[in-house]
């Protein structure tokens, strides 16, 4: 069965994006990020050591050519910061297809959807695919898409705060009306969380924190990966309808 995701008009094979922040080590970043089969991940651009060449860097163990770099704006509280932060991972690596996030408050990491909106409209002119992190209001996800938001990317619960999907009803809406992809951003902490998010109907789901933290990163990863693969297929396939009485699943005629 075809079942293409293209975000911006790039192909991925697979629906889990993962975050490259609060692992122990590069080694343990790209060990996870093989075992859950993505094949895009976020960089966090004030994180990336460009100036020491003693240092190692993450390029040293995920290799740009076979994974794609997300440029991301993370810690970013204003429009002219997350701006000026994307603006020099062009400038860096080229990089065009970036993830924008401006925070509004420090103990939530709730988005600020006012300057977050302003950011993509400046962004989208200067030629930037912007897959924007926001709240799940889809009066203002819908307003992202109206100015040429390359993907919507709602969050589930708070960044890191593993509640998962907090809203069902509000994320349901969101991928009814939207035309590019919907990718559940933040939140997530379990595998049957992201199984929630593709079942919904979402693109993707995009996980850092709830793989990192994890006491075993390595084998979450691995159980994000299946999780999102089964939930896609669960929404593809079609879910019963649900019923309030018990229905026998046994044939009512010819009994003994």
């Amino acid at each position: 069965m075809k079942d293409e995701f293209k975000v911006a008009g790039t192909k991925l094979k697979s629906r889990l994006i993962v975050g490259t922040g609060k692992y122990k080590s590069f080694k343990q970043t790209a060990e996870a990020i093989k075992a859950s089969g993505a094949d895009m991940v976020t960089v966090a651009v004030r994180r990336v050591n460009i100036l020491d060449k003693n240092k190692p860097t993450l390029m040293d163990y995920i290799n740009p050519k076979k994974i794609i770099y997300l440029p991301n704006t993370a810690g970013c509280f204003t429009s002219n910061d997350a701006l000026r932060t994307l603006r020099l991972a062009r400038e860096m690596g080229g990089w065009k297809l970036v993830k924008l996030e401006v925070l509004g408050d420090k103990k939530t990491l709730y988005p600020n959807m006012i300057e977050t909106l302003k950011s993509t409209k400046i962004l989208v002119k200067e030629g930037f695919k912007v897959m924007v992190y926001c709240t799940d209001d889809p009066i203002m996800t819908k307003k992202l898409e109206d100015v040429g938001a390359s993907a919507i990317m709602p969050l589930a619960a708070p960044i890191g705060s593993g509640l998962g999907i907090q809203n069902k009803v509000n994320i349901k809406i969101i991928k009814e009306q939207t035309k590019v992809p919907v990718i559940v951003d933040a939140g997530v902490g379990s595998a049957s969380d992201a199984s929630i998010a593709m079942e919904l109907g979402c693109d993707g789901v995009l996980i850092n924190t709830a793989i990192a933290e994890a006491k075993k990163p390595i084998l979450m990863a691995e159980a994000m990966k299946f999780a999102v693969i089964s939930g896609r297929k669960s929404y593809l396939a079609g879910r019963m309808k649900k019923k309030n009485f018990g229905s026998p699943s046994s044939p009512t005629k010819n009994l003994i």
